[in-house]
């Protein structure tokens, strides 16, 4: 079993004590989105965890604690956008990002951090011109700590159409994607790492830019997992090639409040049981 940790909310970030103690405890009681009544039971003893996949824009708060998976098969989706504070506004300076990337990075492996340049997004502030400076900055400086960054435009969602509009946020047209994503690659190979996308329509083969799966079972079988058998999510949108997994996080628990989010922030009145087998949402 591939355990993700999560998704739905930033566990390294803000719930990695309450993660510790699931897997002290040996299992987790994870609510089902659609339906707040029902509830799973997640057996997270350590030899029914092929692998965990962490999600986080601010892994900080775990880094002294690495060396509690000690015998676990894990990576870090760590996203790191050039993003300020108007949409991305309870982040750490991005200094202190970029040095906890290269902290995680020495700590637990180059291999096991996966940069993210994601989503991508256009307003008047952050213009093609802007992403491309950015992420080529980015990529010399993150290269020699990891092996691939993944990215991905903006989805659609409703719930977030609100936010995105006040921020003047719109969508680029398959041409400016590919200019994007061309320039892009060009940084990657010049910095000399691999470059993916997640779940994107455009086909960006022809600029090297192959298709993402997140939850990667080439990567889990680098870290010398053996035996997986890749089944695909069918839980996650068409385009998405990541393998099964089980997410044991909960919607409305972030604190990020990235204005872009499709998982909900925390509201009041909503609070983890550090100590709880589950992860309360809204």
């Amino acid at each position: 079993m591939i355990i993700s940790a999560s998704r739905r909310t930033d566990i390294p970030a803000y719930y990695s004590e309450w993660f510790f103690n699931r897997l002290n405890q040996g299992y987790a009681l994870v609510r089902n989105p659609f339906n707040g009544r029902q509830f799973s039971k997640i057996d997270l003893r350590p030899e029914n965890i092929d692998g965990i996949v962490f999600w986080s824009k601010n892994p900080i708060p775990m880094l002294n604690k690495l060396d509690r998976l000690d015998g676990l098969a894990y990576y870090f989706q760590f996203t790191l956008n050039p993003y300020g504070a108007d949409i991305e506004p309870n982040l750490p300076e991005k200094e202190r990002l970029i040095e906890a990337f290269k902290e995680l990075s020495g700590k637990a492996g180059r291999q096991r951090v996966v940069w993210r340049y994601d989503p991508i997004i256009f307003n008047a502030c952050y213009t093609p011109e802007f992403h491309m400076r950015a992420f080529r900055e980015l990529a010399l400086r993150l290269a020699p700590y990891t092996e691939k960054c993944t990215v991905s435009f903006l989805d659609d969602y409703l719930k977030i159409r609100s936010a995105i509009k006040n921020a003047g946020i719109y969508f680029p047209s398959d041409t400016l994607a590919e200019e994007l994503i061309c320039s892009f690659a060009d940084s990657a190979r010049h910095a000399g790492i691999y470059i993916d996308a997640c779940a994107e329509m455009g086909n960006f083969e022809k600029y090297g830019v192959g298709a993402a799966a997140c939850v990667d079972i080439g990567r889990f079988e680098k870290l010398g997992v053996k035996g997986l058998e890749y089944k695909k999510d069918k839980n996650q949108r068409p385009l998405c090639g990541c393998m099964k997994s089980v997410d044991i996080g909960a919607y409305n628990t972030c604190r990020s409040g990235c204005i872009y989010c499709y998982a909900g922030h925390l509201k009041n009145g909503c609070v983890l049981m550090e100590t709880g087998a589950e992860m309360l949402g809204e």
